[in-house]
């Protein structure tokens, strides 16, 4: 049984207080393999409150103690230019930390940690992780920091100086945890914490996290956040039953005046165009493909050939 609360309203709300630092610090530890302390909270586009509640997009900025800047997001629904959006993040916050002829020493080293319930992209793992490097175009070799230069950053690697990438496809996570990091993942997908788990900070989730142990207040609050997501789920499987019998029905219609034999392949067809346009519509809106399959009763190589 689920009892814990869905880890996008725990940033909106609980995990921007100091007291349960520690599991973001977890999950931050197990992600970027070291040991990460959390300074403070700076403010970030959605730490401010707004009117609009919707399950769909939370973020988080937050510094380490050694002065790096980290962004946590959440993206519930299909964004088709989200990659763009995590360049512009980071952008933004290296223009943003930079005072009038400061040297370009001291610009922040940002980390991107992106957490999305749709299919991003092309690609068959869940955790990705992203960089800048640089590829000599004759030799093919990898450019790297002088003694001297590493002494400047602080650093042995030049990726290690840009912002950094990480991408966790929280659907393609197959339930099974072969480490403390899949734990995590494990609890992103199924808000839930399985016995046994090691992972840093899961043991303060488990405990914090508890839909149990919420005031009215919060409770109140984390109702109407999950009525939205169900709203809107709802909406995308009620448009595909509206589309499936106009569908059927426009192929009877259309075969009626066509020959016997035809007219049942026809009616068939035109079922599975409207199955189609409706995965479709699933994949825009963040879906995974098994689900769509379950949803549509198309093979889930079908969905991946539309997504094609």
């Amino acid at each position: 049984m689920k009892n814990l609360i869905r880890f996008d309203w725990a940033i909106k709300r609980l995990l921007r207080n100091k007291a349960n630092f520690g599991i973001l610090e977890g999950l931050l530890s197990e992600l970027l393999e070291e040991d990460i302390k959390i300074d403070h909270i700076l403010e970030s586009e959605s730490n401010k409150q707004v009117a609009d509640n919707k399950a769909n997009r939370v973020d988080l900025l937050v510094q380490d103690s050694k002065g790096d800047l980290i962004i946590i997001e959440v993206q519930s629904d299909y964004m088709q230019n989200y990659l763009l959006r995590m360049l512009f993040g980071t952008s933004k916050l290296v223009i943003d930390n930079m005072d009038e002829g400061m040297p370009y020493r001291q610009v922040k080293k940002i980390i991107s940690v992106n957490i999305v319930y749709f299919d991003l992209g092309q690609g068959e793992d869940y955790i990705y992780h992203g960089g800048t490097n640089f590829v000599g175009m004759n030799r093919k070799d990898i450019l790297h920091l002088s003694r001297n230069e590493q002494l400047v950053y602080h650093t042995e690697k030049i990726a290690k100086i840009y912002p950094e990438y990480y991408i966790i496809k929280v659907n393609q996570f197959n339930d099974v945890a072969k480490n403390t990091l899949d734990e995590w993942i494990n609890f992103l997908k199924t808000e839930e914490v399985k016995e046994g788990s090691k992972a840093k900070g899961l043991k303060e989730a488990k405990e914090k996290l508890n839909k149990l142990k919420l005031s009215p207040e919060e409770k109140r609050d984390y109702e109407q956040y999950i009525k939205n997501w169900r709203d809107e789920y709802g909406e995308i499987v009620g448009n595909y039953e509206k589309g499936k019998f106009e569908g059927r029905e426009e192929g009877i219609g259309i075969g009626m005046e066509m020959g016997a034999a035809n007219k049942q392949e026809f009616a068939d067809e035109k079922v599975k165009q409207s199955k189609i346009e409706m995965a479709l519509n699933c994949l825009k809106n963040g879906m995974s493909i098994e689900m769509i399959a379950k949803l549509t009763s198309l093979t889930e190589e079908e969905v991946r050939g539309i997504k094609k």
